[in-house]
C-alpha cells in the first residue's frame, strides 16, 4: 500500500470516530429507536421493555431516559410512562429510514432478512448523509430498472 493511500486510510478512520451526531451517541439512538418502535407497536415504552430489548440493566435504562430528557429528545412522567419529544420522533423515524435503506440493500444482494436486518443495526449508526442519499439513488435506480424490464 502507498504512503499516501494508509494516510488517507487513517485520517478516514479518525475522522469517523470523531463525528459528533449533534451530540448523540450511537446508544442514545439505540435507545430512541426502540423506545420509538414500543410506542408505535404498543403505544407506550417502558423501561422493562426497554432493558430487555437493548440487554441492558434497568439502572442502565433509567440513567440513559434521564439523559435523553435532558437532551429534549423524551418527555418521561413517573407513573405515565415514556414519551417522545417532536425530535426525539425526527431522530428515530431518521435512524428507522437508514436501516429500512440498508435492509433493503443488502436483500437486492442477497442476504437474508434476518442477516440483512442485524448488519443494518451495526451499520445504520455510522453512515454520512452523503452515503445514504446515494445508496436511496441506487435503489431507486435498480427498482426503476428492474419494472422497466418486466413491462
Amino acid at each position: 500500500m502507498e504512503p499516501a493511500t494508509k494516510g488517507t486510510r487513517l485520517e478516514s478512520i479518525r475522522d469517523a470516530n470523531n463525528t459528533k451526531k449533534e451530540d448523540r451517541t450511537d446508544r442514545m439512538e439505540d435507545y430512541l429507536e426502540v423506545i420509538f418502535e414500543l410506542i408505535q407497536q404498543k403505544g407506550y415504552a417502558t423501561t422493562i421493555e426497554i432493558s430487555k430489548y437493548l440487554n441492558v440493566s434497568s439502572p442502565s435504562v433509567t440513567k440513559m431516559v434521564q439523559r435523553l430528557g435532558e437532551s429534549g429528545h423524551l418527555k418521561y412522567e413517573k407513573y405515565r410512562g415514556i414519551s417522545l419529544t417532536n425530535e426525539g420522533i425526527r431522530v428515530a423515524e431518521s435512524i428507522r429510514e437508514r436501516h429500512g435503506l440498508l435492509a433493503e440493500f443488502f436483500k437486492m444482494i442477497g442476504v437474508t432478512v434476518d442477516i440483512a436486518n442485524r448488519d443494518a443495526e451495526g451499520i445504520e449508526h455510522h453512515l454520512h448523509p452523503e452515503s445514504l442519499k446515494k445508496l436511496e439513488e441506487f435503489i431507486r435506480t435498480i427498482k426503476e430498472d428492474s419494472r422497466m424490464r418486466r413491462g
